[in-house]
């Protein structure tokens, strides 16, 4: 993905809580109509990565451009505007909703926000309750009367009332049993081809990535070690650190399952990451070249880069 044909451009970006940086010089593109996967370890910085990319969390470097408009900066980084554009789905979807609101008011708020409060905006919001299968008789209930299921189309309702071109999904299909989760996913789809929409999805089910995305970004203490297409990077993974998720992935069919990889050691904490290569403490694969030099996102083959001195594939 050139940075000419993306929707959505990251260039060297950092954030930072205090001392600790959890996204670090992170570069990736992401082109219109496309969904791409986000996966690592709890505590790579996917999460934070999230809430930068639409404007929860301050960026201390570098630019995010949507749109070749850069939202950090001037009048597109003023209240309103972001919004309108890209939209976050949050993991618990009822403590993302105001406890006050019933759901009616919680789905005419986008539309006040848009400045649509008129009939046909409204009949737009009903339209889209008909196909996630939410019945009009929601519309009086608080998000504490909803089940899981409910609450988290409400919130997909709520973020696409504001039309916008991103949606980024943090854990989509958590806490909802493998039926639900599959209707999801299915919706998600529907609505992704209907609307034009570019996702985002974050999560730490590499079945749900598999199944939805059209790439895959793999995260390591705030940086990216891998990208690729999902078939091929999930068939052939070419770093150490992807190999062992894909190893760990719980698979039901017993011809997919693969051998265990076992990473060496505890993940390092990200206050203090290790020199050179982040991995190379617990990679089976470590050199010396490892330890001294950083390596760099670099491509092997036609669409897939990964960050790695001595790959699996390629070269």
């Amino acid at each position: 993905m050139t940075a000419s044909a993306a929707l959505l451009q990251m260039d060297s970006v950092v954030v930072r809580y205090g001392r600790l940086t959890a996204v670090d010089r992170l570069s990736l593109a992401v082109g219109a109509g496309e969904t791409l996967g986000l996966v690592g370890e709890s505590g790579c910085g996917k999460t934070s990565l999230a809430k930068a990319l639409v404007g929860l969390k301050p960026i201390s470097q570098g630019r995010i451009l949507l749109a070749g408009t850069d939202t950090t900066a001037g009048e597109a980084a003023k209240r309103g505007w972001l919004p309108q554009r890209i939209q976050l789905l949050f993991q618990d979807p009822v403590a993302s909703l105001s406890p006050r609101l019933t759901v009616r008011r919680l789905l005419q708020e986008p539309l006040r926000i848009r400045g649509a409060l008129a009939p046909p905006a409204w009949a737009e919001v009903r339209r889209l309750m008909a196909e996630l299968g939410l019945g009009e008789n929601l519309l009086a209930l608080y998000p504490h009367q909803l089940s899981g299921g409910q609450a988290r189309r409400v919130s997909l309702v709520r973020a696409l009332a504001m039309r916008p071109q991103i949606v980024v999904a943090d854990e989509p299909t958590a806490g909802l049993d493998l039926s639900v989760q599959g209707d999801l996913l299915n919706l998600l789809t529907h609505l992704q081809r209907e609307l034009a929409l570019t996702y985002i999805v974050v999560s730490h089910n590499l079945n749900v990535i598999g199944r939805i995305t059209d790439r895959v970004a793999v995260m390591y203490l705030g940086q990216i070690v891998e990208v690729g297409a999902t078939g091929p990077l999930f068939a052939r993974p070419a770093h150490h650190y992807t190999a062992a998720l894909m190893a760990a992935n719980p698979v039901l069919d017993p011809r997919r399952r693969r051998k265990p990889l076992v990473l060496k050691g505890e993940l390092p904490s990200p206050y203090d990451p290790p020199a050179g290569c982040r991995f190379h403490t617990r990679c089976p694969g470590a050199q010396e070249r490892c330890r001294r030099e950083e390596p760099v996102l670099r491509p092997i083959i036609t669409g897939h880069q990964v960050a790695c001195h001595f790959p699996l594939i390629g070269a």
